[in-house]
């Protein structure tokens, strides 16, 4: 488990973090989520060890980061903001360094670095020095150090940044297989990748813990949820007469998209499509809405909800 307790972190009169709170369970993949300049990447840090917080405190299965940070680090792994290596050596140098560093046995480590480098896809850049490599290549180096002593919590940040689409499929794919036995953080600005792996959203802005929720929770928040949006031929006519159905609340048109929003919690697909039928409008495309997990990222975030 993974216990946040009111983490606080100052820079003179700047305030990073702000009587941060939370707890992460085996099983969770939790996004991490705010604007830049939010603190997630500071948050990280004090979870691992790598800041010190100018109060509060962090549990990494009962240890307490501040007070012994060596010995909560070995249930971590970690991939920082850039994934910083040493650029001089190779692929197999550098994850062989990382493995004798966790203290991994000296019979165990090749074993422990093929299995990294199997899993990442690094076999075809093994004897490259990292330096040469490209940023998706190091980004997946970076990940490979993370998990070589296969850690009980991982925290990721940015972990698909550079990645090309296939890269970024595979990751999330290694990622979901993880999650089944192990506590993951991901910070990540791709609402897409919160959607796809995680089960857990907590967004921050300013230091401050904002919300904390499940993506469907989130998404439910979203004025668009259960909205009903369309592509219509004479759409100004078709939005005047859908906007008198009492299942709708308001009607909006948009770069030749419609887009009606529910008066109650359901029956506007219904009310609509019957509606289509009756007066024979020519469609081109409809779909009833999820919602938009931007749209609710920028409500809670924008400077005004934040106050």
């Amino acid at each position: 488990m993974i216990e946040a307790k009111s983490l606080c972190k100052r820079y003179g009169s700047f305030t990073a973090v702000n009587d941060l709170s939370f707890t992460v369970e085996a099983g969770q993949v939790l996004g991490f989520l705010g604007p830049n300049g939010a603190g997630k990447s500071t948050t990280m840090k004090m979870l691992t060890g790598f800041l010190t917080p100018t109060s509060g405190t962090a549990l990494i299965n009962g240890i307490d980061v501040t007070e012994n940070s060596v010995a909560a680090c070995k249930h971590i792994g970690y991939l920082p903001e850039g994934a910083p290596s040493y650029g001089e050596m190779t692929v197999q140098q550098f994850l062989a360094f990382v493995a004798r560093a966790r203290l991994i046995d000296s019979r165990e480590v090749a074993g422990h670095v093929a299995e990294a480098v199997e899993k990442l896809n690094l076999s075809a850049v093994l004897q490259q020095p990292i330096e040469t490599l490209s940023k998706g290549f190091k980004r997946r180096v970076g990940l490979a150090q993370a998990i070589i002593h296969d850690p009980q919590i991982l925290i990721l940040d940015e972990p698909t940044d550079g990645l090309d689409p296939n890269q970024k499929h595979e990751v999330r794919r290694l990622i979901q297989d993880m999650a089944r036995d192990k506590i993951i953080v991901i910070s990540t600005h791709i609402l897409e990748e919160v959607e796809a792996v995680c089960n857990r959203i907590i967004i921050i802005s300013d230091g401050k813990l904002l919300a904390d929720d499940t993506p469907h929770g989130l998404i439910a928040r979203s004025r668009y949820h259960n909205a009903v949006s369309m592509v219509v031929a004479g759409a100004e006519k078709v939005a005047s007469a859908l906007s008198e159905l009492p299942e709708v609340a308001s009607a909006e048109l948009r770069d030749g998209e419609l887009t009606l929003f529910p008066a109650g919690e359901s029956g506007l697909f219904e009310a609509v499509t019957a509606a289509i039928s009756a007066n024979q409008w020519e469609v081109l495309a409809l779909r009833l809405e999820v919602g938009r997990l931007d749209e609710v990222f920028r409500s809670i975030t924008r400077p005004e909800a934040t106050r």
